[in-house]
């Protein structure tokens, strides 16, 4: 049966997030050939638009109020809500991100709606709309469908791949007023640790360090090989504990999870604690002194030795590659 289908659009400092794109494929799925309504709410933010058309969005919705400037779940679930109540949608999808994480369970609660969160795979079998989610910290999958009301799911970046982008697509882009008021929280700064560059959620490509770094200054050699391949920089808990980098930069059960093309682990053991966070990485390479941590038994690739020799000789191959390519 063909639905209509809602997806958050997610802006950040005036840009569409990957999410938002991977969320409109999910919800192509979802819909069955139904329609799939694209939702930009912020201040400004209606040039975004014909992005998320080209993406594969059939038409947008645009709420703009000074006060959604910034993120607040009181601010962005008035605006959602409104938008739902127009729009009376048999599907929602939304990125699983910090910011969708927040407002998903408030807009399920508000809407007495079931959710499935961090969902990694959406499929149509039997006749029904199938979502696979990780449990277990990663050791698992179940798969989970919704047998009534709304179906509301939020998509784990990084996860399903985008439709190809299609510059001739047009759609309609309608506005929606909606009052923001009573909001009980007002964001006045937004100060970020997190480093510059690749967002670390969404990077194709993660260096990241543990204890084996020794220190701040032993990040910087993973810094430079994440610069050649157009990656991010991560860490695991004990190299956060350590004070070797911000806690901004933890992957595992307690910080991010990512699932880059390529995950290269430099002096990390392996803690099931970081595993959760990064074992459905596509590709995974280990570089470890001890050729009995654990993180080998997850790792594609392995590398016995020092990561202050191995990274630097990997950064000058990945230069001289992409010279010749």
């Amino acid at each position: 049966m063909s639905r209509k289908v809602v997806v958050l659009g997610e802006v950040r400092d005036g840009s569409l997030r990957n999410v938002s794109f991977e969320a409109i494929a999910a919800a192509k799925t979802v819909a069955e050939g139904g329609e799939v309504v694209g939702v930009l709410v912020g201040d400004s933010v209606s040039a975004l638009s014909t992005e998320l058309i080209q993406f594969g969005a059939d038409r947008v919705v645009v709420v703009e109020d000074e006060k959604l400037k910034l993120y607040t779940s009181d601010g962005y679930s008035q605006a959602l809500l409104a938008v739902l109540d127009q729009e009376k949608p048999e599907g929602l999808v939304i990125g699983h991100t910090s910011l969708g994480k927040d407002l998903s369970p408030r807009i399920a609660g508000k809407l007495a709606s079931g959710l499935i969160s961090d969902a990694t795979a959406v499929e149509v079998a039997g006749g029904n709309v199938v979502f696979t989610r990780p449990i277990y910290s990663g050791k698992a999958f179940e798969k989970k469908i919704v047998t009534e009301g709304l179906i509301f799911a939020t998509v784990r970046p990084n996860n399903i791949t985008p439709l190809e982008k299609d510059e001739s697509r047009s759609g309609d882009v309608s506005t929606l007023s909606v009052e923001i008021k009573d909001l009980r929280a007002i964001i006045k700064e937004v100060v970020r640790k997190a480093s510059e560059g690749v967002d670390l959620s969404e990077a194709k490509v993660v260096i990241s360090g543990g204890r084996g770094v020794k220190s701040a200054d032993g990040f910087q050699p993973l810094k430079e090989l994440a610069a050649v391949l157009g990656g991010a920089v991560g860490a695991s808990r004990g190299a956060c504990d350590a004070d070797y980098c911000d806690y901004s930069l933890q992957i595992g059960q307690t910080g991010k999870v990512v699932t880059p093309d390529l995950y290269i682990a430099c002096g990390i053991s392996g803690a099931i604690q970081h595993l959760a966070g990064m074992s459905n990485s596509k590709v995974i390479v280990a570089i470890n002194k001890d050729p009995e941590a654990n993180i080998f038994k997850v790792a594609d690739y392995g590398i016995v030795g020092d990561l202050f020799e191995v990274v630097p000789l990997l950064t000058e191959e990945f230069k001289k590659l992409k010279v010749h390519s």
